[in-house]
């Protein structure tokens, strides 16, 4: 169930009776983020179901990041999150190029969680196609899973690399081993970030309008590796001609982040 406040007012959800007051909050998350360069007929078939075009950043290539989100404080509570997102073009747009790569938008087509809760916020408000999973992260400072502001990396004090796997119902989907990158003066990380994510649920496309601000952010050229289960989502990563080298990886210390109401596109 959810229900809007009159117009002059900020809208608001029930989810699982908890009211949610848009925009939704995230005050503090770690990434860790690896971007493909794939073939964009297999990206195009992996996605045509949207109705929406990948963007193509080279005339035959399209652009697919993976990632793992630890949110830690948030309106939707602390929780593990697995994203496979394929660059698109929003509708009427036929941008192409390197250069902009800045208009395109990120469709969100795997969504791997480890909490009810953002699972029935993530399907109800925003159409995210969210499936509970479990999760095995390795490399983080202490049980809570947090890492102290010099190992932002990914990286242990004794050298042990930041890796996760995701298993859903029970199968092995994916998991990816991150390297260190280079940290990333906070002047070229600072300024807020607005990016349109794209979802397809129930036969609706929707929209969603985020902000980010990163801070602690490293790069590095490459710096994953990618296994590959026996779960579908596996299947379709490997159609995708994964595992393969990364064009980039990185992680971010912090990202603060608000997501506001999903709108629908006819």
């Amino acid at each position: 169930m959810s229900h809007s406040t009159p117009e002059s007012g900020p809208s608001q959800h029930t989810v699982a009776g908890t009211v949610l007051t848009m925009p939704v909050q995230i005050r503090t998350a770690e990434q860790h983020m690896a971007m493909f360069s794939v073939d964009a007929a297999a990206a195009q078939r992996m996605i045509d179901y949207s109705g929406l075009q990948v963007y193509r950043h080279r005339p035959q290539r399209a652009i697919v990041v993976l990632m793992l989100m630890r949110y830690i404080d948030g309106d939707l509570g602390p929780y593990l999150e697995y994203g496979t997102n394929v660059m698109v073009n929003g509708p009427g747009s036929q941008a192409s190029g390197l250069r902009g790569l800045g208009s395109a938008g990120a469709f969100v087509h795997h969504l791997p969680v480890d909490g009810e809760f953002t699972l029935q916020a993530g399907r109800q408000i925003w159409g995210y196609p969210k499936v509970l999973a479990d999760f095995t992260v390795r490399g983080a400072d202490n049980a809570a899973g947090v890492r102290g502001a010099d190992n932002a990396a990914g990286v242990r004090g004794d050298g042990t690399p930041f890796s996760f796997d995701v298993n859903i119902d029970g199968r092995f989907a994916v998991g990816m081993d991150f390297k260190s990158g280079l940290p990333v003066p906070s002047a070229f990380t600072a300024k807020p970030q607005v990016q349109s994510t794209f979802s397809y649920l129930d036969d609706v496309l929707r929209e969603t309008e985020g902000t980010m601000r990163l801070s602690g952010v490293r790069y590095r050229p490459g710096g994953v590796r990618i296994r590959l289960g026996d779960h579908p989502y596996a299947a379709e990563l490997a159609a995708l001609g994964l595992p393969k080298r990364a064009m980039l990886s990185s992680s971010v210390r912090n990202v603060q982040m608000t997501f506001a109401d999903a709108k629908e596109i006819p």
